[in-house]
């Protein structure tokens, strides 16, 4: 088969920006690459027009068009074009985009379009309690009902987004999934008492409950430090710039002093980061099926995490981790305590855990489920 992934992200030089959706699409292609597929990636959003090499994936960057009224619809003309030159002179099979914003909407080209669930505006502004823009929920929904055939990287994700848009059709789960071969633990001992966050500073994700929890663990254990790792972020509810600078007066005098923030760093730098750490914290209220969890199983730390939705579907309460809801902020520091407190617990939390992430998450698994669901879409479109 031939396989192309739509995005606006890719972890690439080349590449403007890349977050979650980025990596789980470059996880996917180099697992369907290692079965004998062959993969493309178009990239859209970027500075120029251009076809690179990534570790064999076919890496094509699109420049936006950029008319005032007719942007978005030039792109999407312009990327069908590309695609149906794919599909007539590369034997391109299917080509799955990514839900945010509904790049597809306008898009119909000559191969089946699979819409892949990671979680749309609309899915993330309902869990955030806030409003969607209705012009992102229009586009979101068209290009749902316009898909072929639609996957979702978590169950909880496909139920909550066929209610908000009322969609009466079946949805694959497929989860994402990392390269285990990327995140294998030392052997070296990691720093005592160290609590690690890592990804994007900002509200959905529950940074502004972290400091209380943070205070009420220094309270129960003044030797405990927290490391944050991530791109700062804008407030959407505030409009304050920086989410870093809302959370420094939350802390206590005593407690913001045990706080490290290191900034964003280099995908291959986390290794090391969660490597350090004791125990992974992920107070979220909004995820689609989080890769940053499935990092810190496959390294094999126990974790305290959000107990909403998605989650269950990662980590198994008390068997990986603790899973609390983040504004829970007593409980939340408890569980984050006992693991630091108990080696022999978090150890064996985090064997756990690294057996689960390889047993359900590993590349080589989710590309095999990921080729037959895709070989059956190709196979109903040849009839």
């Amino acid at each position: 088969m031939h396989i192309g992934f739509l995005t606006s992200e890719f972890p690439h030089p080349k590449v403007a920006h890349s977050a979650g959706i980025g990596t789980s699409i470059f996880n996917l292609s180099k697992g369907l690459s290692a079965l004998g597929h062959r993969v493309s990636v178009i990239v859209y959003g970027q500075a120029s027009d251009e076809k690179l090499d990534c570790e064999g994936i076919s890496l094509y960057l699109v420049k936006n068009r950029r008319i005032k009224g007719l942007s978005r619809f030039l792109t999407q003309k312009k990327i069908q074009k590309l695609i149906d030159k794919l599909v007539q002179n590369e034997s391109l099979d299917l080509i799955e985009a990514a839900d945010w914003t509904g790049i597809t909407s306008n898009i119909n080209p000559k191969c089946p379009v699979v819409v892949k669930l990671h979680g749309s505006d609309t899915y993330f502004c309902h869990l955030d309690g806030r409003p969607v823009k209705p012009i992102n929920k229009f586009r979101e929904k068209r290009a749902l009902e316009r898909a072929g055939s639609i996957v979702s990287v978590s169950a909880f994700t496909a139920l909550v987004t066929k209610e908000l848009f009322g969609l009466d059709r079946d949805i694959e789960v497929i989860p994402n999934g990392i390269d285990i071969g990327n995140f294998q633990p030392s052997d070296s001992s990691p720093k005592a008492g160290k609590v690690l966050y890592f990804g994007t500073l900002i509200r959905k994700k529950g940074l502004l409950e972290l400091p209380p929890i943070f205070n009420k663990l220094i309270e129960m254990n003044p030797g405990a430090t927290l490391e944050l790792v991530g791109k700062d972020s804008a407030d959407v509810r505030t409009s304050n710039p920086s989410t870093w600078e809302m959370m420094k007066p939350l802390f206590t005098p005593q407690a913001l002093q045990k706080v490290v923030y290191s900034g964003a760093v280099e995908y291959s730098e986390m290794r090391q980061k969660i490597d350090q750490a004791e125990v992974c914290v992920f107070p979220t209220f909004a995820e689609a099926l989080p890769v940053s969890w499935i990092e810190t199983m496959a390294m094999g730390k126990a974790m305290v995490a959000s107990n909403i939705g998605w989650a269950p579907e990662i980590v198994e309460n008390h068997k990986q981790g603790y899973l609390v809801h983040p504004e829970a902020h007593a409980e939340f520091a408890r569980c984050i305590n006992a693991l630091l407190s108990d080696k022999p617990l978090r150890e064996a939390m985090g064997n756990e855990a690294r057996k689960r992430a390889i047993s359900e998450f590993a590349n080589d698994v989710i590309a095999k489920k990921s080729a037959i669901f895709y070989e059956r879409i190709i196979r109903g479109n040849s009839k």
